[in-house]
């Protein structure tokens, strides 16, 4: 083999040897906590179906918006929290009367964040945990998935997922407003 080639072979074989070693680093890291929650890579794509919750399209969550009792719409995309205060890095829009509770989709959350959950879930339901909840985010977002199972963990019973979330909303063509996490704590 020539020359030239064995120095241009060598740089390919180190850089599939390192994505080799990466996938299997990425392999070894658990997707789920021992609770059943995603604690890794969010944004991938998601199931189909989620016990304890009806999955929404956009025309099914149009035609629940126009029931009564209205559902409560719970924006769960993270926002960067530094220093005790939400930091805004890019601006984030969300559906038309939102409440975005930042960062509780997280698979893994501190008491401090799971007490903000609770709490805010329980104010804006004024404890009633019947209350219809649609929870979302973006795409292919394992956030919302996880907030919907910690809602029914702490027995809310009329839940739903909007799973492609605000992603869909938009292709739809349908209005956002700019958005603003609830205060923390």
């Amino acid at each position: 083999m020539p020359r030239a080639r064995r120095c241009l072979l060598r740089p390919s074989l180190a850089a599939l040897s390192l994505s080799l070693l990466l996938g299997v680093a990425q392999a070894d890291t658990p997707l789920f906590s021992a609770d059943g929650y995603r604690i890794g890579l969010y944004r991938s794509p998601t199931p189909n179906q989620l016990q304890g919750a009806s999955i929404l399209d956009t025309p099914a969550l149009q035609t629940l918006l126009a029931q009564t009792p209205r559902p409560l719409l719970i924006d769960v995309y993270r926002r960067q929290w530094l220093q005790g205060r939400f930091i805004e890095d890019q601006p984030h829009e969300n559906l038309p009367g939102s409440h975005w509770l930042a960062n509780t989709g997280d698979g893994d959350l501190t008491p401090e964040w799971r007490d903000y959950f609770a709490r805010k879930l329980n104010v804006l339901t004024a404890g009633d945990r019947a209350q219809p909840l649609v929870f979302y985010c973006r795409s292919d977002c394992w956030l919302s998935w996880n907030a919907v199972r910690r809602a029914a963990a702490m027995g809310y019973k009329t839940l739903y997922w909007y799973r492609d979330g605000l992603d869909a909303w938009q292709a739809a063509n349908l209005p956002v407003t700019p958005a603003q996490p609830e205060p923390f704590p």
